[in-house]
């Protein structure tokens, strides 16, 4: 699912009054900015990033562990905790919030670092066709009405182009470093897509039941839809690099479907503080194909995105879908380092695929922290079964897709500890 970390989302151009935030909103984000300061500078977060940098050179280590709740951030983080007024302060104050929670009371393996990140104000990406959602309110579940009826419905199309509103975005970014003054370092930093699969704004284009229908009926219309479709993101990443808008995620940007960008190997060469996608960790997934066979997404979806992933300097692959399946396909991805295992994943195949030359990115069933009754002896019995399986992989144990922790944030704070000590125990063992 499309459920990357929590980034300050501010997009399109903001009205005059969003922009003033008062004293008393100051003062709270200022009290929450030097909790995450001072998170920051325990010696520990310095051992983080070392840890990570190991594991993701595929240096054998304890597995790192990640819990992002997702959806449960909003059990955790209350509307009664939330004190600002102002619409951007209180999207700065749950990001705020999140950090503290995190470094203060999860004490998983996520870095928390002295910034704090504005993203640039920009227009959504335009494709020319959108489909019409109905329902979804409150992140719950929606259906959609898809635009492409026809293979001249494709013609529709266009490639998208970046907008950005540099003066909105220099406002938000001068309002941010007043406030944050001698506690946290601002920085424009934006996370321009979470994956470059494709497959999902397929669905939402052709919609989800016909695609399965035109894969025998009319592959011409899935062949030029994803030749669009790639052709478009390549444009687009080309922008992005003319345009210097990219970041380097080489560090604890939440990457892929799960785990943190530290490498040593990132970034290329050649970088001279222009970043382009050889200097990044790309990432891919075809979840929405999960019901196809494996020749099926040999050809309908793996050529098209292969050459996207072919710019970046080390990739992450997978999501939901169980990948044993799909191995054979992308295991050709150059520079393919992290690869998803999902809880419908076969484990044990999974295992002789991967060995220890690639990340092996382990899914638990976030069921066990949704049940009515959170049975941690299952849970504790589960992992040591599956760490006994994995024992000659390069692992990380990635809790997210939660849709529900039950209202209790101790669930959260139980499970990394949990998780903590049987992968400290395979280790020893």
């Amino acid at each position: 699912m499309d459920q990357s970390r929590d980034v300050i989302a501010v997009q399109a151009r903001l009205a005059d009054t969003d922009l003033i935030i008062g004293p008393a909103d100051r003062e709270i984000l200022r009290r929450l900015a030097g909790n995450t300061a001072d998170l920051a500078a325990r010696p520990i977060e310095d051992e983080k990033p070392r840890h990570w940098t190991s594991h993701n050179s595929l240096k054998k280590t304890r597995p790192p562990i990640l819990c992002d709740p997702e959806n449960g951030w909003r059990e955790i983080i209350t509307p009664d905790q939330m004190e600002c007024v102002n619409p951007l302060a209180r999207q700065w104050e749950m990001h705020l919030r999140k950090e503290v929670f995190w470094g203060g009371r999860m004490n998983d393996d996520y870095t928390v670092q002295p910034f704090f990140d504005v993203p640039h104000v920009h227009a959504p990406l335009d494709w020319g066709l959108k489909e019409k959602r109905i329902g979804g309110e409150d992140g719950g579940a929606y259906r959609w009405e898809s635009p492409i009826k026809s293979i001249e419905d494709v013609e529709n199309l266009h490639i998208p182009e970046i907008n950005v509103d540099s003066d909105a975005t220099d406002r938000i970014e001068n309002i941010a470093s007043e406030i944050f003054e001698g506690l946290l370092t601002v920085r424009v930093k934006t996370l321009w897509w979470w994956s470059l699969g494709m497959t999902r704004l397929l669905a939402e284009l052709r919609g989800l039941q016909q695609i399965m229908y035109d894969v025998y009926q009319d592959p011409r219309i899935l062949h030029r839809i994803m030749t669009v479709l790639r052709d478009g993101t390549m444009a687009m990443l080309d922008e992005l690099e003319e345009k210097g808008l990219l970041s380097l995620n080489c560090d604890g940007t939440y990457i892929g479907s799960g785990g943190l960008g530290w490498t040593s190997e990132l970034p290329g060469v050649d970088y001279d503080d222009r970043v382009s996608c050889g200097d990044m960790w790309g990432f891919s997934e075809s979840q929405e194909t999960t019901g196809v066979s494996p020749d099926t997404f040999a050809e309908f979806v793996f050529p098209y995105q292969k050459p996207i992933l072919e710019r970046f300097g080390l990739n992450c692959y997978g999501c939901c879908e169980p990948m044993h399946q799909r191995w054979h396909v992308i295991e050709q991805i150059p520079n393919l380092r992290r690869v998803s295992a999902s809880p419908w994943t076969d484990k044990e195949k999974m295992a002789q695929q991967l060995e220890d030359k690639y990340i092996f990115s382990l899914k638990p069933n976030p069921v066990d922290l949704a049940m009515g009754n959170f049975d941690e002896d299952r849970i504790r019995r589960e992992l040591r079964e599956v760490l006994s399986i994995l024992r000659g992989c390069r692992l990380e144990i990635i809790m997210k897709d939660n849709h529900t922790i039950r209202k209790d944030p101790g669930r959260v704070i139980r499970w990394v500890q949990i998780a903590k000590e049987e992968s400290e125990n395979m280790v020893a063992g």
